[in-house]
């Protein structure tokens, strides 16, 4: 069992080790191990990418997930691994297989955020690679620099 916060923005106790009831979302986004509930085509389009895309999620939900572009598919800071799920997600178009070219460490499973769309109900786990962490800015999480000298 784990907290996971649901779109009211409480925070309830589910079973990971279950899948998700009918017509519920699902993600967990990793390092951090947060995750989110919601129904489907319930969430609201906070206009950072895709609707219902990864980095959409992540905004509605308070998650960091570096988006340098703004969520327009012209930078690859909101570079995802897909660790669960892919089956339900829209298939990458020409432009996002094109901005992947310049990403870092692409693999098999590699999404960017704002373009990942979720199609439908179901679970999901995506990984921000640690050097993908753009955690420099004010106001974003701890600078790796400052985490590699034990600040």
């Amino acid at each position: 069992m784990t907290i996971a916060e649901t779109q009211n923005n409480t925070q309830t106790l589910i079973d990971l080790s279950k899948p998700p009831a009918e017509g519920i979302v699902r993600v967990t986004f990793l390092p951090e191990g947060r995750t989110v509930e919601f129904e489907f085509g319930t969430m609201p389009y906070d206009h950072h990418g895709k609707p219902m895309s990864f980095l959409d999620v992540a905004e509605n939900y308070g998650i960091f997930l570096d988006h340098a572009c703004g969520g327009a598919c012209a930078c690859t800071t909101c570079h995802l691994w897909i660790k669960e799920g892919a089956k339900g997600l829209s298939e990458a178009d020409d432009e996002e297989l094109d901005r992947m070219e310049t990403a870092a460490d692409v693999q098999l499973n590699s999404r960017l955020g704002c373009q990942a769309v979720i199609t439908k109900p179901g679970s999901y786990v995506v990984e921000i690679p640690r050097w993908n962490r753009n955690y420099v800015s004010e106001g974003k999480p701890l600078d790796l620099s400052e985490e590699k000298q034990g600040v």
